[in-house]
């Protein structure tokens, strides 16, 4: 009995230290492989942040690239929905390719294409669903893509055009405020010793200026803070109703500007009616689009009086006769095309006149802008400068006795 116990013991010993064993290496062999895989978790990490990115929805430009790529594929006799499938994926926005599936997904369960579109109205516009609605009736869906990229490409070029015209007059005034600042709180300063002591004998620009300088160097703190909260609150402000009325009013009345948006408002008016005539839609859904691409809460409110009033049987013209933004020899040309029934025709001859006329007044207001800005520096440095000689000269008369 002994010699049995004796082996069982050393077997269930043999057993119990091979078990240790195992757990031992596997013991060593996940701590082994947790050192392993940490690098990984920690690259793979850096990875995602590397790939972290803020996207945005589709600009403008993409929904011009579209529309185009669009006419081009449905006239070459691409299905839409391949057609659609094909522009998701070459297209670099993520939120953009969600759209173009979604728009291929709601089109297979059987919905049109406009019924697909108006799902998305943060990215297509009520003329553009109005406009291929209208195609789709008609069957013209590849003329009428193409007559949207046109409209979305001028539209485009317009804007564009706006804001090259701002362009220049912003650099000046940036800079203005830039050389003014710098001579208040870097230059000045350096002749308030010369000046200390003699205050009564300094001219009031003087005085003024360095009040000005001692307040910018003093309270800078509390002024940038106070600039930025005063655009925020005209920014928030802009944006009420009460805002928007009243800056849509003062952009028709300063001198400079007024021409310019008057005349960018009727071009952008009467090129969105003509293309909707043209396109087939009807005229009540043409003159509520018109009135809220129009840009500006007093032609809404004119566009939205004479959708209420032709609703009623009146025609555009007689409405349109009662309301001072719109100028009369327009408002006799579209009579004209009233009554001639070439109403289409005379609203594209009157875009596009206006649209020539857009780019002589941006250039003409470019022309006054930039030498007004030119002067306003010059006379602001020169005020500094002239506020600085002025106290050296009459203290070295004094010093000399004349």
């Amino acid at each position: 009995m002994a010699p049995q116990a004796v082996q069982e013991y050393e077997g269930r010993a043999v057993a119990s230290e091979e078990r240790h064993t195992q757990a031992s290496a596997g013991a060593s062999s996940r701590h082994s492989h947790n050192r392993e895989a940490s690098p990984a978790g920690t690259g793979s990490v850096i990875d995602r942040m590397r790939g972290f990115r803020v996207e945005f929805g589709p600009s403008r430009k993409d929904i011009l690239h579209f529309t185009s790529q669009l006419a081009v594929m449905v006239r070459a006799g691409i299905s839409l929905q391949d057609a659609l499938e094909a522009i998701g994926e070459q297209s670099d926005n993520a939120k953009f390719q969600s759209v173009l599936r979604d728009l291929k997904l709601r089109i297979e369960e059987g919905n049109s294409f406009s019924q697909a579109l108006a799902e998305h109205p943060q990215v297509f516009t009520n003329l553009y669903v109005n406009m291929v609605a209208a195609a789709e009736a008609s069957g013209s869906l590849s003329d009428m893509l193409q007559k949207l990229a046109e409209y979305l490409d001028q539209e485009a070029e317009t804007r564009s055009q706006v804001k090259s015209a701002m362009v220049y007059p912003v650099i000046i005034a940036v800079m203005a405020i830039g050389v003014t600042t710098f001579l208040l709180c870097f230059v000045l300063p350096r002749f308030t010793a010369i000046f200390q002591g003699k205050e009564h004998l300094l001219p009031l620009p003087t005085i003024l200026l360095m009040t000005a300088s001692h307040f910018l160097r003093t309270w800078w703190y509390a002024i940038i803070p106070v600039i930025g909260a005063a655009i925020w609150a005209l920014h928030y402000f802009i944006n009420t109703t009460t805002g928007r009325l009243w800056w849509d009013k003062t952009k028709l009345v300063l001198p400079l500007i007024r021409t310019l948006c008057r005349s960018l408002y009727i071009t952008r008016s009467l090129h969105t009616m003509g293309v909707l005539t043209r396109a087939g839609v009807p005229i009540l859904n043409t003159l509520s689009i018109t009135a809220h691409i129009s840009g500006n809460v007093l032609f809404k409110d004119m566009w939205l009086g004479v959708y209420e009033e032709v609703r009623q049987g009146k025609k555009i013209a007689a409405s349109l006769m009662r309301y001072t933004l719109m100028p009369s020899s327009v408002v006799q040309m579209i009579r004209s095309g009233e009554d001639s029934g070439n109403m289409a025709e005379v609203l594209r001859d009157i875009s596009s006149f206006y649209a020539r006329e857009l780019k002589a007044v941006i250039k003409a207001v470019t022309s006054m802008i930039e030498p007004i800005m030119i002067c306003v520096m010059g006379v602001l440095v020169g005020f500094i400068a002239m506020s600085i000689i002025l106290p050296i000269f009459k203290m070295s008369n004094l010093v000399t006795g004349k």
